[in-house]
C-alpha cells in the first residue's frame, strides 16, 4: 500500500510540474534582466548583482515556501484551492451589504478579477521572452520575433477546445527537463564567478536597501516577476494535493531556480553589458534548441494560466457570480478539463493586443506583477479571517499574517510604480471584470426581492390544484422553484389552460460552499401533496449543473418521475431599467439588463432538452 501511494505521489508530483510550475518556471527568462536592464534599473556592480540575487532567493523562500506551501495551503476547501475557493470558505454569498463578511467577498471576487489582467499578461511576456531568445543568436531574426509570437499563441488559444488531456501528459516531462536544463545551465554558470553564492546571505538584500534607500524600493517590482505563478501553487491544489505539490517544489523547481539565477548573476558579473543573461548561459551551439524548448515551456506555462481562468471563470458562474456562459467538458474522465468559448476568444484578443501594443517583453513588464501582488495582498487578508474560523492559535496565525502582509504590501507598493508605464492594463481589466461581478451579483439579488413579493408557497399550489382540478395527462411537470416558492406564472398558466402533467415536480438548484457534491447527497425530495414533490439538487462549485442527469436519481428516492414523457416550464423574464431609487445605480441597472439578455439561456445552462422546454415569459421592472 506504501508502495502504491508513493508511486501516485511520484505521478501527481510530475503532473503538477506541467499545471502548478509552469508560470513561474519560466519567470528566470526574463525576471532577473528586467532588474537591470528593465523597470529595476538596478546598475550590475558586484554589490547589486549580489543584492538583487539575495532579494530574489529570500522572496522565493518566504513568499512561495513559506507563505503559499506552508500557510496558505492549509486553508483548503475540502482539498480545492484558489482565491474563489477560499472566499466561499466564509459564507458570504447571503451576507449583508457592510456587514464584514460582505467586504471580505468584495475583496475577494476583485482579487480574482485581478486575476483576468494576469490571464493575458502572462501568455503574452512568457512566449515573446521566449521567442527574442533568436534575436541573440542573430539580429536578422529580429522582424520576425512578433509574427512568430503571434502565431504561437493563436494556435494555442485555437487548440483549447480540444482539451489538454491528449498533450497533458507531456507538460510534466517536458517540464522536468526544462527544470534539469535551467539547473545544470545556472550551475555551470556559477563557476564563472562563485563569489554570487554568497547572495544567499540576507544581509546582501538588507544592504542593498541601506545603500539604496528608496531608489532601492523600484527594484521590488521587477524581483516580484520571479513569483508571479505562486497564486497557481494553491489554485491548482484541487488537482494534485499539498504533497505532490510541495515534493516537486523542494525537489526540482526550488533548487532549479535558484540555481538558474546564481548562474545569471554570474553570467551577468562576467559580461555587465549582457542584456540577456539567461540566453548568455547558453553556449552558442545549444541555443536555438534552448529557444525551441523555451518556446515549448512558455506555452505550457500559458496553458496552465488559461485553465486556471476557466476554471475560476467556472467557479464565479455556479456561485452566481457571474452570468451563465456556455462552459463545455473537454474530458469525460477529469472534470477539471473545460473549456469556455465566450472567454477563450476574449483572452486570445487581449493577448495579440498585448503583443502588438508593447512590442517587446521588457515593455510587457511595466504592465506584469501588479495584479498578482494585489491578488497576493488579498489572499493573505482572507486566508488571516479563514484561519481564524478554522481556531488555529491566534497569536501564531496574527504575526505570521502580519509578516506576510507587510512583505506582500511591500511588493504591491513597489508595482503601483509600474502603472503609468502598462500597469493600468490589469488594473483597468480587473476594474471591469469586478464591475460585471458586482452588477450581476446584486442585480439578481434585487431580481429575488422582487420575484420573492409576488411569488406563492408550494402548498398554495397544491391548495389550487385540490381546488380547482385540472384536466390531468399523463407525463412529468417540472417547475423551477427558490425555497419552496412558486412563481405566479405557474398560476396563470394552470388558469388559462387548465391542464397539468399527473405529476408535478417543484425543483430547485442549489450551489453549496463546497467544491463538489457526492452522486449519494445530489437529490432531495419534499412531499408537498399526492402527485406533487419539492425536488432539492444541489451541486458544488466546481461542478456543471445537468438537470436531466440529476432527475434519474428520482426512482432510488421513491418518486417515480416519466423522464420519457417530461415538460420543464422555464421562466424567461424580460428586464425594464425604470427609474427606482435606493435598488441600483443606474450604469448597474442598465449593465444587468445588458448581461441578462446576453446571458446563457437558463435551457442550455442546466442542459435541458429543447424538445422537452415550455418557456413561460414575463415582464419585470428593476
Amino acid at each position: 500500500m506504501t508502495e502504491n501511494n508513493n508511486r501516485n505521489t511520484l505521478r501527481l508530483s510530475v503532473g503538477a510540474l506541467g499545471v502548478v510550475y509552469g508560470d513561474i518556471g519560466t519567470s528566470p527568462i526574463y525576471a532577473f534582466r528586467e532588474c537591470f536592464f528593465g523597470s529595476g534599473h538596478a546598475s550590475t556592480s558586484q554589490d547589486d548583482v549580489l543584492g538583487v540575487l539575495s532579494l530574489i532567493v529570500w522572496s522565493l523562500i518566504l513568499v512561495i515556501s513559506v507563505k503559499y506551501l506552508l500557510f496558505v495551503m492549509r486553508a483548503d476547501n475540502r482539498g480545492e484551492g484558489g482565491i474563489v475557493a477560499l472566499v466561499a470558505l466564509l459564507n458570504p454569498w447571503k451576507a449583508a451589504p457592510g456587514s464584514s463578511r460582505f467586504i471580505l467577498m468584495m475583496l475577494g471576487l476583485f482579487g480574482g478579477a485581478l486575476l483576468y489582467g494576469d490571464g493575458t499578461i502572462t501568455p503574452a511576456i512568457s512566449v515573446l521572452s521566449a521567442i527574442e531568445g533568436l534575436d541573440v543568436a542573430t539580429p536578422a531574426f529580429h522582424p520576425y520575433i512578433i509574427p512568430i509570437t503571434l502565431v504561437l499563441l493563436v494556435l494555442l488559444f485555437a487548440l483549447q477546445s480540444r482539451g489538454t488531456g491528449g498533450i497533458g501528459a507531456l507538460f510534466g516531462p517536458a517540464m522536468i527537463v526544462w527544470f534539469v536544463t535551467i539547473g545544470v545551465l545556472g550551475a555551470v554558470g556559477i563557476t564563472r564567478h562563485p563569489e554570487v553564492l554568497r547572495a544567499a546571505n540576507p544581509w546582501h538584500a538588507l544592504d542593498y536597501f541601506l545603500r539604496h534607500r528608496l531608489a532601492g524600493f523600484a527594484v521590488l517590482g521587477a524581483v516580484f516577476l520571479a513569483l508571479t505563478g505562486g497564486e497557481a501553487l494553491y489554485a491548482d491544489m484541487g488537482h494534485f494535493g499539498r504533497t505532490p505539490i510541495r515534493r516537486a517544489w523542494f525537489a526540482l523547481v526550488l533548487p532549479a531556480l535558484m540555481l538558474n539565477y546564481f548562474g545569471q548573476g554570474a553570467a551577468l558579473l562576467s559580461d555587465p553589458k549582457a542584456q540577456q543573461p539567461f540566453y548568455g548561459l547558453v553556449p552558442a551551439w545549444g541555443l536555438y534548441p534552448m529557444v525551441a524548448l523555451a518556446a515549448v515551456a512558455t506555452v505550457i506555462a500559458s496553458q496552465s494560466v488559461i485553465a486556471g481562468a476557466f476554471s475560476m471563470t467556472r467557479q464565479l458562474v455556479q456561485l452566481r457570480q457571474l452570468p451563465p456562459l456556455e462552459i463545455l467538458q473537454t474530458s469525460s474522465e477529469e472534470q477539471g478539463q473545460i473549456y469556455i468559448p465566450f472567454l477563450n476568444w476574449i483572452l486570445m484578443l487581449a493577448t495579440l493586443g498585448l503583443v502588438l501594443g508593447f512590442k517587446s517583453s521588457d515593455a510587457l513588464s511595466s504592465a506584469y506583477g501588479i495584479a498578482v501582488a494585489g491578488t497576493m495582498v488579498i489572499t493573505t487578508v482572507l486566508a488571516f479571517f479563514v484561519a481564524r474560523r478554522f481556531n488555529w492559535h491566534p497569536l501564531l496565525v496574527g504575526v505570521l499574517a502580519l509578516v506576510l502582509i507587510s512583505l506582500d504590501l511591500s511588493f504591491f507598493a513597489s508595482n503601483l510604480a509600474k502603472i503609468a508605464d502598462g500597469g493600468w492594463y490589469p488594473v483597468t481589466a480587473a476594474v471591469l471584470a469586478f464591475a460585471i461581478m458586482y452588477s450581476w451579483s446584486s442585480g439578481r439579488r434585487v431580481l429575488a426581492q422582487q420575484w420573492g413579493k409576488l411569488a406563492r408557497p408550494a402548498e398554495e399550489l397544491a391548495r389550487e390544484i385540490e381546488k380547482h382540478p385540472p384536466y390531468r395527462i399523463p407525463g412529468t411537470a417540472v417547475f423551477f422553484s427558490a425555497q419552496g416558492l412558486v412563481s405566479p406564472n405557474i398560476f396563470r398558466h394552470l388558469q388559462r389552460h387548465h391542464v397539468l402533467q399527473s405529476q408535478v415536480l417543484l425543483l430547485t438548484v442549489l450551489t453549496e460552499d463546497q467544491p463538489r457534491v457526492p452522486a449519494s447527497e445530489r437529490l432531495q425530495v419534499i412531499g408537498v401533496a399526492p402527485g406533487i414533490f419539492r425536488l432539492v439538487v444541489r451541486y458544488g462549485f466546481m461542478q456543471t449543473p445537468n438537470i436531466p442527469v440529476a432527475l434519474r436519481l428520482c426512482g432510488k428516492l421513491g418518486v417515480e418521475a416519466d423522464l420519457h414523457n417530461i415538460t420543464y416550464y422555464v421562466g424567461r423574464e424580460t428586464l425594464i431599467p425604470v427609474r427606482k431609487v435606493g435598488i441600483l445605480w443606474p450604469w448597474r441597472r442598465h449593465l444587468f439588463v445588458f448581461l441578462s439578455r446576453n446571458a446563457m439561456r437558463n435551457t442550455a445552462f442546466y442542459r435541458l432538452p429543447p424538445e422537452d422546454v415550455v418557456e413561460l415569459g414575463f415582464e419585470v421592472e428593476i
